[in-house]
């Protein structure tokens, strides 16, 4: 939402931010509450498939990634649990790209969401051949809104924000992950 007000050319402050959990924010947006909502999904294509909402913007570029956090001392007592997660992760991915259909019905079925949304989700919206090694697209990404983050003070300065950047990604379980 930060990044989509400031190519507009607008502040936080130029509209009136309502911080609501995902799913609090559907309902306000249903109920009317609210004039627009920035979500997630499955949330926001339930809303739409489900009870008409539009989607009227929608940029991949501004994509912050799905990623795997963990403190840095539970990586360095537990390196085989972190890779063991790691894996199960790579064979989950490479199974849902060979298995489309079954996805699709297994995620509607445990997620209890209808089958459309898990559809939508899945074949549409999620992006199964981006590179799983955080890094440099993922950089890119915080690189970018650091200035809106520092602006809307939701950080100190730029130069905190920069050094937090620098030691966020350790690649070396997605490097070496197995889908085995």
């Amino acid at each position: 939402m930060l990044q989509a007000l400031d190519g507009a050319g607008l502040k936080p402050s130029d509209v009136t931010v309502v911080n609501l959990q995902h799913a609090d924010g559907r309902t306000a947006l249903e109920r009317g509450d609210v004039d627009a909502w920035a979500g997630l999904d499955p949330l926001m294509a339930q809303s739409e498939l489900e009870s008409g909402s539009k989607l009227i913007f929608r940029n991949v570029a501004f994509n912050s990634y799905g990623v795997l956090n963990a403190r840095e001392e539970f990586l360095s007592a537990h390196p085989d649990l972190a890779q063991a997660v790691v894996n199960a992760y790579e064979r989950a991915r490479q199974w849902i790209k060979d298995n489309p259909a079954e996805a699709v019905a297994l995620y509607a079925r445990e997620a209890k969401i209808s089958p459309r949304v898990a559809e939508l989700v899945l074949t549409e919206r999620t992006r199964l051949d981006i590179d799983p090694v955080p890094g440099p697209a993922q950089r890119v990404v915080f690189e970018k809104i650091l200035p809106v983050l520092v602006a809307d003070a939701n950080v100190k300065t730029e130069q905190d924000a920069r050094t937090a950047v620098d030691s966020l990604f350790e690649p070396r379980y997605a490097t070496a992950r197995s889908a085995t």
